[in-house]
Order: C-alpha cells, then structure tokens, then sequence
C-alpha cells in the first residue's frame, strides 16, 4: 500500500511538473511598440534574450551593449527582444512613441521593441508572470528587481535562466549560450 501511495505521489508531482513546462514564450502574442500583434510563435528556432527596458535608468547605456551583441548574432539564429517598462521610480514614462524615437536617436536600436508593460506587480504582463513564476516556466522563480534583467529562453521556447540587471548582456556565459549548438 505504502509503495502504491509513493507512485501515485510521482505520478502526479510529474505530471504537474510537466504541465508547467508545457506553456513555452511561443504560446504568447505580444504588441510591437508600433502597436501591432506580434506572435511569439515567429521565434521557434531561435534563441531570445528578453529584456525589460527603460529609458531614464542608470543602466540604460545597456542598450549599446544590447545592439552591438544582436547585431553580431541575429544572423545566428538569435534575436533580442525589448520591454519597455515604468515598474521602477519612473523611470520610463514616454509613450510608446517616445520610447521609440530615443532608443533609435540614442542608440540606433534595430532590434524588436515591444509596447511598454508592467514586468510586475497586480497588473503583470502575463509573458513575465510566466517569465518570472517557476509554477508556470517549470525552472525557476526570477523576481524582476529592477530594469534590464534579461532572460535567456531557447530554441522550443523554454526559459533557461534569468540575468540580474547589472549584468552585461555580452558576458562570456551569455555568448558562450548564444553560439553553442
């Protein structure tokens, strides 16, 4: 009986373990930062650093470091995707057309931009409360602390972990990622 009990325990911690690995980025559908949908679908293939962005933020100099790294790797089946977010001391307050003309006018940006979001908090875009939940990304609970936090997601879709804000997104480790096969 007691080894009955114990299966049925592994049966259903597995099962729920494979339930919430089973939603992937490709089930979301996000909003360009011209406003028009945007299937996450598009990336299977490709590896995606998401970042939640900001423009007003002593960290926002990363965007060099973003740019310079994405165009050295998109042709490698690799894309960076920015979030712009106002979670932080106000530190993002522009529309979506602002945010738009100052990352292209201070850093040439070419890479995605989303539409501004909440990375946190009761309204929490449902990509980062999947992005930060390990209930629903199935690796690990990553607590957006400030702005450009990264997170590193494969070519199925799958989070493969999370990189604090202050550090770079050109580190060896994220390259060494980026060009394994």
């Amino acid at each position: 009986m007691k080894r009955i009990l114990i299966l049925v325990a592994t049966i259903f911690t597995l099962s729920f373990v494979g339930q919430a690995q089973q939603k992937t980025l490709h089930d979301f559908t996000v909003e360009t930062i011209g406003g028009e949908p945007f299937s996450l679908n598009l990336l299977k293939g490709k590896k995606v650093m998401i970042v939640n962005t900001a423009s007003k933020c002593g960290l926002t100099p990363q965007y060099e470091l973003l740019e310079k790294l994405y165009k050295q790797y998109k042709g490698k089946n690799f894309i960076i995707i920015g979030f712009p977010a106002n979670n932080f001391m106000n530190q993002e307050p522009g529309s979506n057309e602002e945010i738009k003309d100052f990352c292209t006018q201070n850093y040439g940006v070419t890479f995605p931009m989303m539409s501004k979001i909440s990375v946190k908090g009761s309204d929490i875009h449902p990509l980062y409360k999947w992005l930060t939940s390990k209930e629903e990304n199935g690796v690990e609970d990553a607590k957006v602390t400030w702005n450009f936090q990264k997170f590193l997601i494969d070519e199925e879709g799958r989070l493969v972990r999370s990189i604090p804000p202050r550090e770079k997104p050109d580190t060896k480790d994220v390259i060494s990622w980026i060009t394994q096969k």
